[in-house]
């Protein structure tokens, strides 16, 4: 128990420092295991973790949530327009075809994968570094005269869909991917994270209700959950703070970092 415990902290803190910035969060929690040799980490103890960065974002954002769901309602059921209404509806519209996508494409990449773990780290280490130097281009290349109420809704569903891609491909990143397509769209940095954020709590709190009956409660899942929570919350804070000055390309550096890493260790394994 007290090891399972130790290890349910160490995924939570994980969990929490990956699942904000653009690195992939199921990269490292699937890399952490592999590495040390632990017993690799279950698809339920991984909603889990991704329980306690909803509850981060929720409660970050919280005042913006009441907002957005009250200005969403105003705007069907009393016909008051807002830029509120407008970007609830965004995400909205956004999450449901990704959702549906995103369980396609899942099925699809673990059918094609199979259950090599050498190779599925392969994998992750390949798309660390291609979606890394893909962020970093489009980064450098990229405007910033685009505002958070400016995205379109255009915008939104493709910044949405994205999502799926990292669904199919371990080590893409959710929020990697969201941004990469933002800023491809002269979304200002800034506005690139808080976008992927919100777009994060719908389809995250569907995985998590569509798992429930798969969760094992106990003090690790409690530990684990606390701990994503409480980090997740903080890099939230720590990423809007940044970006409002510095760029995404020390994410792209780290990821090739590591993903030249995981190959080193993928051929000294086979």
């Amino acid at each position: 128990m007290l090891q399972d415990t130790i290890h349910a902290l160490i995924l939570g803190i994980i969990q929490g420092l990956t699942e904000f910035l653009p690195v992939s969060s199921s990269a490292h929690l699937n890399l952490f295991p592999w590495i040390f040799n632990w017993d690799k980490i279950s698809d339920s103890f991984d909603v889990a973790l991704h329980l306690g960065t909803l509850l981060a974002i929720v409660l970050f954002f919280f005042k913006d949530w009441v907002v957005l769901i009250k200005s969403g309602y105003n705007q069907v059921v009393h016909k008051k327009r807002s830029v509120e209404g407008r970007m609830f509806w965004y995400i909205v519209f956004a999450t449901i075809p990704a959702g549906i996508l995103s369980l396609i494409l899942d099925k699809i990449s673990g059918k094609l994968i199979g259950d090599n773990l050498n190779v599925e780290m392969l994998i992750i280490a390949i798309t660390l570094i291609v979606m890394g130097l893909i962020l970093y281009i489009v980064d450098k290349r990229a405007k910033s005269n685009v505002k958070y109420e400016k995205i379109t809704f255009k915008q939104s569903m493709l910044i949405g869909l994205s999502q799926a891609i990292a669904a199919a491909f371990p080590g893409v990143s959710r929020s990697g991917i969201t941004m990469t397509v933002a800023r491809s769209f002269n979304i200002d940095r800034e506005a690139s994270a808080k976008y992927s954020f919100m777009l994060a709590a719908p389809i995250t709190f569907a995985a998590v209700v569509f798992n429930l009956d798969k969760f094992t409660f106990g003090l690790p899942f409690l530990v684990g959950v606390i701990a994503s929570f409480v980090v997740g919350a903080l890099i939230i804070k720590f990423l809007l703070n940044y970006l409002k000055k510095g760029s995404f390309k020390v994410f792209a550096i780290y990821r090739v970092i590591i993903g030249l890493i995981v190959i080193g260790i993928f051929f000294t394994r086979i």
